[in-house]
């Protein structure tokens, strides 16, 4: 396979073509012929148009690609190794939502021919891939994995907004069904990925990989969090503290903060399903989660409780709606259960982003972002550091707001710089 795709001779596809999928076609796209495929033909327009919907990538990157966008299946069924980089949330009880990675088994299926490869990238549970994928790949192909086609897992590492750890400089896990399909897996993503790749013995191993990273990040987020809440009682400051411990060489330097996003928020109940269908309810990871889901309620109390003491018509601004900062992603961001809770007491909330598209934020919200900015809120609310809001200064923040006000700064960017406003941090 591997010279195949090299001397062009066969292609390459990438099914889900969103801040994964993209960056990897593109990528592979250098050295090989890549069909990118995406269900979302509007995307695939603006992708045509040298255009990332997900605002990661310059038009440069699409610039001397051999790589073809499509929707169609005819177009697909051109190539003999197919990448699925789709979606896996979960649902509004947090159970997992393999729909869209089911339907792209679906679709690969029936354009899959003998000899070809599947790899996975989406992250889930392990024992997903080949006890929930690989049926459905059967089934729609009539051909079967190990005699007719290969099968494999690659867990994807792109972080949003990252120009550093990208696609090629963080060493790629692979696995597959067998050691000869390994082996010509890894050799296909070695063309790609200079820092090179770990060969992981199954594909279960690939898949618990990735989700003890962030299940490893979210218990480390949540100990700084029930931190914050305790040393807020307390009455310090939890950035003073971490920086204080952070002398010692072996600190780890966690910060509290919310957990959003399709990663960190989402992956650990992927674990925590899995190993309740196993019998195994999980202790740890389970109270992490709760500790931090409940943090935007947290920080909703804690605005409530100031604005409903200085005001009677209490005002908000909200500043940064992304999940993260310096991305557009609004996906999963906790920022909107605080939202949601300020609403519910009648609190007018403005929220603003210089990098969420509004149509995005009406479409997944149902909330306006607000291009005006007033100068009578009760409260100013900083969620994400992005960088048109670090050089944002004391002086700033007086302008937008009431004498009484109280800057609430979640990440902790402006401390010991907000001098004429009350302050507040996790």
């Amino acid at each position: 396979m591997y010279q195949e795709l090299v001397n062009r001779k066969s292609k390459l596809a990438v099914v889900g073509l969103g801040y994964v999928g993209l960056p990897i076609a593109l990528e592979f796209a250098k050295k090989i012929s890549v069909i990118g495929f995406d269900i979302n033909e509007k995307r695939i327009e603006m992708m045509r148009n040298q255009i990332d919907p997900s605002k990661e990538l310059a038009a440069a990157a699409f610039e001397g690609r051999d790589i073809v966008f499509t929707s169609k299946l005819d177009v697909l069924k051109e190539a003999s190794f197919f990448i699925i980089a789709v979606p896996t949330p979960v649902d509004k009880y947090n159970v997992p939502d393999l729909k869209p990675l089911i339907a792209a088994s679906e679709t690969v299926g029936k354009v899959l021919k003998k000899g070809d490869y599947v790899i996975y990238e989406s992250t889930t549970y392990p024992g997903c891939t080949e006890d929930d994928c690989l049926p459905v790949l059967e089934q729609f192909s009539g051909l079967k994995m190990g005699e007719d086609f290969k099968l494999g897992y690659s867990p994807e590492r792109i972080n949003p907004g990252d120009k550093k750890n990208t696609l090629k400089t963080v060493v790629k896990v692979v696995s597959g069904n067998d050691a000869a399909s390994l082996n010509e897996i890894a050799s296909i993503y070695e063309l790609v990925v200079e820092a090179g790749v770990h060969r992981a013995p199954s594909i279960k191993v690939a898949e618990a990989s990735k989700i003890v990273e962030n299940v490893q990040r979210d218990l480390n987020i949540a100990l700084m969090n029930e931190l914050s809440l305790i040393f807020d009682r307390i009455g310090i400051n939890t950035f003073d503290v971490i920086e204080a411990s952070g002398t010692k060489w072996n600190f780890l330097k966690f910060q509290p903060g919310l957990v959003g996003g399709h990663c960190i928020g989402v992956d650990p109940y992927y674990l925590t399903y899995k190993a309740a269908s196993l019998g195994y309810e999980s202790k740890v990871i389970a109270a992490s989660r709760f500790i931090n889901d409940d943090m935007a309620r947290y920080v909703a109390r804690k605005i409530i409780t100031h604005v409903l003491r200085n005001s009677s018509k209490p005002k908000v601004l909200i500043k940064g709606v992304t999940f993260k900062e310096n991305v557009s992603d609004i996906r999963n961001s906790k920022i909107i259960d605080t939202v949601k809770e300020l609403l519910a007491f009648n609190i007018q909330v403005d929220v603003e982003d210089p990098y969420a598209m509004a149509s995005d934020v009406h479409e997944e919200y149902g909330l306006q972002l607000t291009t005006t900015v007033d100068k009578d809120y009760d409260a100013v609310v900083v969620t994400v550091p992005h960088n048109s809001y670090r050089e944002l200064d004391d002086a700033y923040f007086c302008s937008i707001s009431t004498a009484d006000a109280m800057v609430f700064d979640l990440k902790g960017v402006y401390k010991d710089k907000i001098l004429n406003r009350q302050y507040w941090s996790l």
